[in-house]
């Protein structure tokens, strides 16, 4: 029989995350802070939990997906937080996008409390989430990395599933992978601006240059979102904020130069700031579009 595992935070991605743990026969204990998907999951079989310290009294593996670090730490260290209900040996599994050194200080009040940390946050949007096809990065505790790796197959790419290092080097990786699609995405969007303000059929040129060195998953997937103006959320803009905040945050902990990233940071807030707050992430080019004077969808 697998073992039991806890989930909290059953929001766009961690709902079927959740739901991929179910199919593959995980017996799951989930809890969230609005109650439509937590019945959508106990009518697929899991059970319900009325706070984060239930899931931990009934789950030695508890896996949580939420929006920011106050988030994880309220859910954490809260008066009926998860170290609240923490069973010795448990292994926690955080899969949010939060700061490094947030999860550095989470790992080690767990480790005070007989349990082992891991921090594990996901590319691949919503679309990774549905299909089990995330791309996960580790960090933290080996031999705890070893024990959960079936769990984290349930929810991602096999070949995609690295620990990159110690505890926060998962996050540290997030951040990395945040600053790379932001830089990207900027200059598909102005390549896409361009065509558009030269004439040129924009379609036929992503064509062209997917087909060259200027491939990437990126151009591919959301500059087909550019093409088309579906910005339906995969992954909302106002969190990308989030990422984009925590990525400024990291880069001066380390001083570490961010001409590119700062630039592309401006543009993200701005986003955010927008009318499309609540649009998918790709919805960055219609900030070029704007200042380009082109309609953005």
């Amino acid at each position: 029989m697998p073992e039991t595992i806890g989930f909290i935070g059953l929001g766009l991605m961690g709902k079927p995350m959740a739901k991929n743990l179910l199919t593959r026969g995980y017996p799951l204990v989930v809890h969230s802070r609005s109650a439509p998907p937590v019945d959508e999951l106990v009518s697929l079989g899991a059970a319900r939990a009325e706070s984060p310290a239930q899931v931990a009294r009934q789950a030695r593996r508890v896996i949580t997906m939420l929006p920011d670090s106050s988030d994880v730490e309220r859910v954490l260290t809260g008066p009926d937080g998860v170290f609240a209900g923490m069973q010795a040996g448990t292994i926690l599994i955080d899969m949010s996008s939060i700061s490094p050194a947030v999860t550095r200080r989470l790992a080690d009040a767990a480790r005070e409390k007989g349990g082992v940390l891991l921090d594990a946050p996901v590319s691949g949007g919503e679309i990774g989430a549905i299909n089990a096809s995330l791309s996960i990065m580790v960090g933290g505790d080996a031999a705890a990395f070893e024990a959960v790796t079936p769990v984290l197959r349930a929810m991602g790419n096999p070949e995609r599933i690295i620990r990159v290092g110690d505890s926060g080097a998962g996050q540290l990786c997030k951040v990395c992978n945040q600053m790379v699609i932001g830089g990207t995405l900027s200059v598909v969007g102005e390549a896409i601006a361009l065509a558009r303000k030269a004439g040129v059929d924009a379609a036929k040129v992503r064509e062209a240059l997917l087909g060259g060195f200027a491939a990437s998953r990126v151009l591919e997937v959301h500059g087909e979102r550019i093409l088309t103006g579906n910005y339906k959320p995969g992954f909302r803009s106002k969190l990308y904020a989030k990422d984009y905040r925590i990525a400024a945050e990291t880069l001066a902990a380390h001083d570490a130069p961010s001409p590119v990233t700062s630039v592309v940071r401006s543009l993200v807030d701005a986003l955010a700031k927008s009318d499309r707050a609540e649009d998918d992430y790709s919805a960055l080019a219609t900030v070029i579009f704007r200042m380009a004077g082109l309609p953005d969808s």
